[in-house]
């Protein structure tokens, strides 16, 4: 199966989709946060970035799910900053603190044939929401130099449909984390709004774009909606109204990774309910919703 980009786009339709991924850039609205500011006159808004690419690093990665992980690795680029601003993050150096080195599209375009020089199964794309029309551009480059690997887009749920369009038949798996069912907690916790209602349009798009998982005969995920869940303490995500969701205007083929690896982190004190890790009843009374919803796949 060859991805998407190589399938069902030519050279001058990703040309094009490129130039108007950056024009967006004038006036950014990228994500649902609108800031509306010039990034490629040197303005920076909610992620606090230019038009400049920065990343904290890059390298087959062997910690994600094994479907993307394989023998090989799944090739992982980790983009600084981030849209979010959530106050418990586990990687706040590098989404909240901007920890990462500024490179080229030139550059970028060549890490991703490196890592599949690499023999890694895929490109995954750690937070890329706000440098998507560089990662258009890199790809460009990258497939001049015979990229032929799936692209994954790692997000944070918290999308823009109008940019999600733009990436049909561009990124041949999606893999979102929904954090939360509830858009004061989700303004609260990661200072942004309407949450819950840009989530569910957004994953939406992304499953009528490329459907369920497909996993090939070696067990590699090679297109489709992966979804992520992390388990917050005191049922602050609101875990089984996230279920519902999946199970019944999504698909109950819907792969779904239940996480269970939340501890407290960067600002968490700020709120008294995050200052825990999770109780394993709490882990295993979301993983039983799942499965009484019809959910099978993943968890």
């Amino acid at each position: 199966m060859l991805p998407l980009y190589l399938e069902k786009l030519t050279p001058a339709e990703l040309n094009s989709r490129a130039d108007t991924l950056q024009n967006m850039l004038e006036e950014c609205r990228l994500c649902p946060n609108e800031c509306s500011v010039n990034r490629l006159a040197g303005e920076t808004g909610n992620c606090n970035l230019t038009d400049e690419v920065v990343i904290s690093s890059y390298g087959p990665h062997f910690g994600e799910e094994p479907e993307l992980v394989g023998l090989y690795g799944s090739g992982t680029i980790f983009f600084t900053n981030c849209n979010l601003s959530c106050i418990y993050c586990q990687n706040y150096d590098i989404s909240q603190l901007g920890i990462g080195n500024r490179i080229s599209i030139d550059e970028l375009a060549n890490i991703m044939i490196s890592l599949q020089s690499r023999g890694c199964h895929n490109i995954n794309l750690v937070t890329p929401t706000h440098f998507v029309p560089q990662i258009v551009e890199a790809l460009i480059i990258a497939i001049e130099k015979g990229l032929e690997i799936p692209l994954v887009y790692n997000c944070g749920g918290y999308e823009s449909v109008e940019t999600l369009r733009l990436l049909e038949d561009i990124i041949d798996i999606y893999m979102p984390d929904i954090k939360y069912s509830d858009n004061e907690f989700a303004t609260r916790l990661s200072g942004v709004k309407n949450y819950w209602n840009v989530v569910r349009s957004a994953i939406k798009e992304m499953y009528r774009q490329v459907g369920d998982l497909h996993i090939d005969r070696k067990g590699i995920a090679k297109r489709g909606l992966l979804i992520r869940h992390l388990v917050l303490p005191n049922n602050l995500a609101g875990s089984e109204k996230i279920i519902d969701f999946i199970a019944d205007e999504i698909s109950r083929e819907t792969y779904l990774n239940i996480m269970d690896q939340y501890h407290p982190a960067f600002k968490a004190a700020e709120d008294k309910k995050l200052m825990r890790r999770i109780k394993p009843d709490e882990y295993e009374r979301v993983v039983e919703y799942a499965r009484f919803s019809g959910l099978h796949r993943g968890f």
